[in-house]
């Protein structure tokens, strides 16, 4: 079985938001709805030795979703060909179990259709045999995505080429999450993505 998963190099992010513009196109996500947020992590220390990054995130592609144990319908699933968590929308009530389950904030409501929505690396597209719509928007070349189980990936060859003390997840509550950040130029924050949320004042 494939494993789908993201590799996120922080270093080469910019903030720019491209990728969450690029997912809100290519997938018809409406206002006030995201698959995908960017969240200002710092600045931390002491001027002039000040540190900063952004963090893109996404749905972790758990290996043990909270969202998939929260549906009461069995609507939020993992699928068995790629490991991705998907929501089937026939049998979903959008009742909000899964969004309030997860710990990453990954899942929203569709309020037009009435269904939970939530990234799916672009199906759609990786059906077609091209790459998500924010791997190929992204300006800095900071996302990655393939299957972590086959070592000739994009993501399996640059984790092997990054130094372990610079390769990061982001906090795991009990779900196992599959993506990873590299993050070799500043202090790795431990802050979970509801907290930066809070922040920043949601």
């Amino acid at each position: 079985m494939s494993r789908y998963i993201f590799v996120i190099d922080a270093d080469r992010c910019i903030g720019c938001k491209g990728c969450q513009v690029a997912c809100k196109a290519e997938n018809g996500i409406g206002p006030g709805e995201n698959r995908n947020r960017v969240f200002d992590v710092g600045p931390t220390g002491v001027f002039p030795d000040l540190e900063m990054y952004f963090l893109p995130v996404m749905c972790q592609q758990c290996e043990e979703p909270a969202c998939v144990a929260a549906c009461p319908t069995k609507a939020c699933r993992r699928n068995e060909a790629d490991a991705v968590v998907m929501i089937d929308a026939e049998t979903c009530i959008a009742c909000r179990a899964c969004e309030r389950a997860c710990p990453y904030g990954a899942l929203t409501l569709n309020r037009e259709r009435r269904v939970m929505d939530k990234c799916t690396i672009c199906e759609q597209l990786r059906r077609e045999g091209e790459k998500p719509a924010c791997v190929k928007n992204c300006p800095g070349n900071a996302l990655y995505c393939g299957d972590i189980d086959d070592p000739d990936s994009a993501v399996s060859q640059l984790l092997a080429q990054t130094r372990p003390e610079h390769i990061h997840k982001l906090r795991d509550t009990g779900s196992h999450p599959g993506n990873y950040y590299i993050l070799r130029n500043a202090a790795w924050q431990d802050l979970l993505p509801r907290e930066l949320a809070e922040r920043r004042g949601g």
